[in-house]
């Protein structure tokens, strides 16, 4: 039975003003499992015996970074872990600044949202920027009817290489709704990968997932739910269920993260 801290590495929250609209602008084809707000999220992680979350915000524009960054730097550190945003219409001076300012560990940076692309050379500059104190969370793949070529698996890879100093977590193991192609472009790289699937782990083979982890290497696995737009929950139980080791699932569902965070 594994007993370790159970880290979410992956979580949207939103002031509570704002949470519903936010929550709203989401993929329509995804059950909600929570309002986006704090105190929602709070409840569910006490109902799925998640420990710690990693809450994520997004900036769209360059002028809405700092607010972002203030409200991930304001969350109760004993449960949540903020990250915030970075945006290439800033400098890299700018996006480290605000980061630095509001105690945030890391930024999450999703390029359909904030209409960009991986090799956006403005972008690039403010990565190798954050190379050796900031880890950066990257969505990969598509969104709803978006096949993501401004963020695929390719292009991950070539951050990657690119970076090797950057504490960098792929969401959606490289690729969401491009399992395959990640599989052949990403696994084997030196990068994390979170285990974010909505509306769950558990429509994936799980036969193949567990081929695609022993191949990664479970030691660069971050369990990550993508709440409110999954069910911790059921995703935890998922992960136990692929039947790694005591060890390993332990790494997977906290261990990993507690360690690349330093914890």
């Amino acid at each position: 039975m594994t007993t370790g801290l159970i880290i979410d590495g992956h979580t949207h929250v939103y002031p509570d003003a704002v949470a519903r609209k936010a929550i709203a602008g989401s993929p329509a084809d995804l059950e909600r499992f929570g309002d986006g707000t704090v105190a929602s999220l709070t409840d569910v992680m006490a109902a799925s015996g998640v420990d710690r979350s990693v809450c994520l915000g997004i900036a769209n524009t360059p002028d809405r970074v700092d607010n972002a960054n203030r409200f991930a730097g304001s969350l109760d550190a004993d449960r949540f872990i903020g990250f915030g945003s970075v945006h290439p219409g800033l400098s890299p001076e700018e996006n480290v600044a605000s980061l630095r300012v509001h105690g945030l560990r890391g930024a999450k940076v999703h390029p359909m949202f904030q209409q960009l692309t991986l090799d956006d050379p403005r972008l690039l500059a403010t990565l190798d920027a954050m190379s050796g104190e900031f880890a950066v969370i990257v969505h990969v793949g598509g969104a709803g009817d978006d096949p993501g070529d401004r963020c695929s698996p390719a292009m991950l890879a070539d951050l990657v290489r690119q970076f090797p100093r950057l504490d960098l977590i792929a969401c959606h193991f490289g690729g969401y709704k491009r399992f395959e192609e990640a599989a052949e472009i990403v696994i084997g790289l030196p990068v994390h990968l979170d285990t974010s699937w909505p509306p769950s782990l558990a429509t994936l083979d799980q036969r193949r997932v567990r081929e695609i982890v022993e191949k990664h290497g479970p030691e660069r696995i971050c369990f990550a739910s993508d709440w409110p737009m999954a069910d911790p929950a059921a995703e935890i139980a998922t992960i136990r269920d692929l039947g790694f080791s005591d060890d390993d699932t332990d790494a997977i569902l906290g261990g990993n993260l507690a360690r690349l965070l330093k914890l």
